[in-house]
């Protein structure tokens, strides 16, 4: 599966919900976000599994996201 960056509104929410997916097995990182994808804290979360369970994961513990960029 490709790989999907998850915008993110600020490194600490980052840290944040990388924490959390990790804590459920699911690997990720944080990666700068490309100047030419997006716009904010210039932090993504990187990650392999479906980007739409990522984000009900993040909205389920009331983590801060801006949009999907590519996946």
């Amino acid at each position: 599966m490709q790989r999907s960056l998850i915008a993110m509104t600020s490194i600490t929410y980052a840290m944040k919900a990388k924490r959390l997916l990790n804590d459920k097995g699911i690997f990720c990182e944080i990666v700068r976000t490309p100047k030419n994808l997006g716009s904010g804290c210039g932090y993504s979360l990187s990650v392999k599994k479906d980007p739409r369970e990522i984000v009900r994961i993040l909205e389920q513990n009331s983590i801060p996201h801006k949009n999907i960029l590519k996946g």
